[in-house]
């Protein structure tokens, strides 16, 4: 994966390349709505808003069910390399052609795919600010179905290290394994205060609370550097690493993902899974008051 490539592009930035006829530009929305009471997990597919309206070339990208395993046991879950490797080059995405990712709700399911791609060793970028940012430039819209582009070429270099499974969340949980257990979720979700899609609340214990929307202003962009570091904290510099990040599903941690390898984090992993995963088990733990 090229270290040039940046992780962001804004919306100009991405206008001007629309021309390019190798540009492949992607919507990976899904839609949840917020629980309204404990459980209630209604995900959906976001492929009849992009119909409605997107960005001009750009195709549906289902991390529903095309770009997730079926088999495990929690939504979203991250394919086997090979067989994601061979869902993404369907869609048209090159290892020599990183693609651009949006969503049209806060910018989550777009990192997500980033981390994604990123932890197969295929280089791409995320719309700053999403379907938000590109609407309120005015820019060009199309509706419908777009043509299928021509199949890609994967090249893979798996980063078997992006990615951790619920028995390395215990371990670290349990001392066993060093690590910072940090949470994506929002303070009222970390401390249990409201319903949850899963099947209990609260975190895990040891974690660290960092919102992944308390890393985007008020139009949905990634702060600046500066205003980033400082919206991170202080605990980062002494926090032993891994940083391991989760969330309800494995969706906003991305977030989280990609604001830290903004401010030139390294160490990071995702639990695949999450409070999805982690909460179906009663014997796990799971704590309410604030970690702090």
């Amino acid at each position: 994966m090229s270290a040039t490539v940046s992780p962001l592009i804004d919306a100009a930035a991405l206008a001007a390349r629309l021309h390019e006829p190798q540009l492949r530009v992607f919507d990976a929305t899904v839609v949840l709505p917020p629980a309204r009471f404990d459980g209630d997990y209604r995900p959906a597919s976001g492929a009849p808003g992009w119909r409605q309206a997107h960005v001009p070339g750009s195709q549906h990208a289902d991390l529903l069910h095309a770009l997730s395993d079926p088999g495990a046991g929690f939504g979203f879950a991250m394919p086997a390399p090979q067989a994601l490797a061979a869902a993404l080059e369907r869609l048209g995405i090159d290892s020599a052609r990183p693609p651009v990712l949006y969503d049209r709700a806060d910018g989550f399911w777009a990192a997500r795919l980033w981390w994604m791609l990123r932890s197969l060793g295929v280089a791409a970028q995320v719309l700053d600010g999403g379907w938000a940012a590109w609407q309120a430039a005015g820019l060009p819209q199309a509706r419908g179905d777009a043509a299928a582009p021509p199949a890609g070429r994967i090249v893979l270099r798996p980063r078997p290290e992006a990615w951790i499974d619920r028995a390395g969340v215990a371990a670290i949980v349990a001392g066993q394994r060093p690590g910072s257990l940090v949470c994506a979720l929002p303070e009222a979700a970390f401390a249990g205060r409201v319903p949850t899609r899963y099947r209990r609340r609260g975190h895990l214990p040891g974690s660290h609370s960092l919102p992944a929307r308390r890393l985007l202003d008020a139009d949905g962009r990634y702060l600046p550097p500066a205003a980033l570091a400082e919206a991170v904290g202080p605990w980062l510099a002494t926090a032993p690493r891994p940083l391991v990040l989760y969330c309800g599903g494995g969706i906003a941690a991305a977030a989280d993902a990609l604001a830290l390898t903004l401010l030139g984090e390294t160490e990071l992993a995702l639990y695949d899974g999450s409070l999805q995963d982690w909460a179906a088990d009663p014997a796990l733990p799971l704590t309410f008051p604030d970690a702090g």
